[in-house]
């Protein structure tokens, strides 16, 4: 029975890093295809103006697209941390995942911002 539980604990593990990593890869790829369609050409912006501010230092630099990449690989490889874990000390793995899994989706999404 044991090895059952351990078998649905790796299931639900990896399925909560897959899914995360899938809606972070979405994301990036929505921002990727917004900066290709939208093309603002900086040359009319006025220091004046809140949208043009925002433009000039979010959509230009394409802030939003390079700090999705980045949480994209931070996501990568926490899925690489996770497996390495559960080969290598599978009984550590199993006592400690279910709380680090879902602080673990948490950190990416901060350090990727």
């Amino acid at each position: 029975m044991h090895s059952f539980q351990a078998v649905l604990l790796f299931v639900q593990a990896i399925n909560i890093l897959i899914v995360n990593q899938s809606i972070i890869d979405i994301c990036a790829s929505f921002f990727m295809l917004l900066t290709a369609v939208f093309e603002v050409d900086g040359t009319r912006l006025s220091p004046n103006s809140i949208y043009d501010q925002f433009v000039c230092r979010v959509w230009l630099t394409r802030l939003p697209l390079w700090a999705l990449m980045a949480t994209s690989t931070y996501g990568i490889l926490m899925i690489a941390f996770e497996r390495y874990f559960a080969v290598i000390y599978p009984v550590w793995y199993s006592v400690s995942t279910s709380c680090s899994l879902y602080s673990s989706t948490v950190i990416i999404g901060v350090i990727g911002h």
